[in-house]
């Protein structure tokens, strides 16, 4: 019995190794492409691919979504876009920590990406004055994606595997 208690403390130690791990990386590489983009991409042309369907574009938001809020009062908009997100991704920060234990690799990787995502952008918005670098576009046609970073995909893809777990856990 100790010894199953033993094994099972250090797999959670890991997967909270792994989780930290990993939310660095995926940070690292959000940073990396949005200094890239300020670099490469801000006043210059849209760099377009595959008849315009991906699109490399330099956006500032200083909004949400869609740059919902982009209109508030600066102190507004730090209250709801940078400490209030903070506060929410410390406590899904412990949560993922505290249940690392039960989490399958594809609930973790989920979490960890869903932080790392929320991560990112907060830091943009607390170094440059709640400004959020934006950069890639895809659609056809007129049919387009808002602008958007790899900290937006990440959050996404994390919250896609997470309805995914959810519906196969209901379909069975």
């Amino acid at each position: 019995m100790l010894q199953k208690n033993i094994k099972g403390m250090m797999r959670t130690k890991y997967k909270v190794l792994g989780f930290c791990l990993i939310s660095i990386v995926f940070i690292g590489c959000d940073r990396a492409t949005k200094d890239f983009a300020k670099i490469h991409l801000r006043d210059k042309e849209p760099l377009s691919w595959f008849h315009n369907t991906v699109r490399l574009e330099y956006a500032e938001n200083t909004g949400a979504f869609l740059s919902f809020g982009e209109d508030l009062p600066k102190s507004m908009s730090f209250w709801l876009f940078s400490a209030l997100p903070l506060l929410f991704l410390s406590g899904f920060f412990i949560y993922a920590l505290k249940k690392s234990g039960t989490m399958n690799f594809l609930e973790m990787l989920a979490f960890t990406l869903i932080f790392s995502g929320g991560i990112g952008n907060i830091i943009d918005r607390i170094l440059f004055d709640r400004h959020v670098t934006d950069f890639m576009n895809v659609g056809i046609q007129g049919l387009r994606t808002g602008i958007f970073n790899f900290a937006d995909v990440y959050v996404t893809l994390g919250v896609l595997l997470l309805v995914l777990k959810n519906i196969r856990i209901a379909s069975k």
